[in-house]
């Protein structure tokens, strides 16, 4: 591997060819090349001296080797033996790194890092992404903070706003503030992707923003209201809750929201609102119980 600013694809391609590994599709391999994104992703995680980091998918050990040198320790997770043998290399010279071969989502974050404060740091396949943010965000030893690279669409859409809120925005932002720190083009990557990346950093809230025992109902409404964008609030609410409309509209009344409005409008104090409103209401306990 060169020593620039850029990793170069030929030698990338010639480590792979050393360990007879070559990037699969399955798993959405695609290496990390760009030293300036590797630079700024522990700037955006504040690695420093005393932190715990957890990076998930490490791929050919591009941003390994970064974190290693600036972390007190960092737990690699990688669910491809191939690359477990190439990060080998790294863990030989850097005994702070720790290299585990599983499925980051099936096992809880403490099962890595123990009981340690932790950052995690990663470059997600982009099929990963949602269900790896919400594993992270739900936990019970949850991360300090997430580094992410996405896929730039997800990212936009993590750091959506009223008018064009998704389920995926609403279930990030009720844990973490997210927001975009650089734009990664294609040309970072190898293989590179067709599509752009962002680097997004997620910094978690010290409470969720609704109280703990209102999110059941919370996420009920919310997977209620966007099951069909299409449709009004009132009526996406009535079909999937099996609400009569006199039901749904009192609580809507209650929460002073315009049941013609659709479901990506609303803000999150107003779907706490309507949480509010809803609860007692006999249809939704039945709605709850079912789930």
């Amino acid at each position: 591997m060169d020593t620039g600013r850029r990793i170069s694809r030929g030698s990338l391609q010639a480590t792979l060819r050393a360990h007879n590994v070559r990037p699969s599709k399955s798993l959405g391999q695609n290496f990390l090349l760009d030293l300036d994104v590797v630079d700024a992703s522990l700037a955006a995680a504040e690695v420093g001296p005393d932190d715990t980091v957890l990076e998930v998918g490490p791929g050919a050990g591009v941003l390994t080797l970064a974190l290693v040198r600036a972390a007190r320790r960092v737990v690699a997770v990688e669910l491809d033996r191939d690359m477990l043998r190439i990060l080998a290399a790294v863990r030989r010279d850097h005994p702070n790194l720790e290299l585990v071969e599983a499925n980051i989502i099936a096992f809880p974050p403490s099962d890595f890092v123990g009981d340690d404060r932790y950052k995690v740091v990663a470059n997600l396949p982009y099929y990963l992404t949602s269900v790896a943010i919400r594993h992270f965000l739900e936990a019970q030893h949850r991360p300090e903070l997430l580094v992410l690279l996405l896929q730039r669409e997800v990212a936009e859409r993590l750091c959506a706003t009223p008018n064009d809120m998704s389920l995926l925005a609403l279930s990030v932002q009720l844990y973490a503030a997210p927001e975009i720190v650089r734009i990664v083009p294609p040309t970072s990557f190898y293989p590179e992707p067709k599509v752009e990346s962002a680097l997004v950093r997620l910094t978690l809230r010290a409470e969720p923003l609704l109280p703990r025992e209102r999110i059941p109902t919370f996420f009920l409404l919310a997977q209620a209201g966007f099951s069909d964008r299409r449709k009004q609030l009132h009526n996406a609410l009535r079909i999937n809750l099996r609400m009569p409309p006199e039901d749904v509209a009192t609580f809507l009344g209650r929460a002073d929201i315009d049941g013609r409005r659709r479901a990506e409008t609303l803000s999150l104090p107003e779907w706490g609102r309507l949480v509010t409103a809803a609860e007692g209401t006999p249809r939704v306990a039945e709605a709850l119980a079912r789930t």
